[in-house]
């Protein structure tokens, strides 16, 4: 499993800081941010993010992320 920790400027108000942590994974892992959603803490500060596209490419960029 790979935790990541991410910051973002939005409130945590009407799930607008949610979608903007959507955004910079997707921004980050250079995929559509409509293949980047939270699925699990929508209210919590840990979150479960799910991503879809190949996993190779996926795993390649977490590991770039996670140093």
């Amino acid at each position: 499993m790979v935790r990541l920790k991410a910051r973002v400027r939005a409130v945590a108000e009407k799930n607008k800081a949610n979608r903007a942590l959507e955004k910079l994974i997707a921004k980050k892992l250079k995929t559509a941010k409509t293949a980047v959603r939270v699925v699990s803490g929508e209210t919590s500060r840990s979150k479960i993010i799910r991503v879809e596209g190949d996993p190779d490419d996926l795993l390649q960029a977490l590991e770039a992320l996670a140093g």
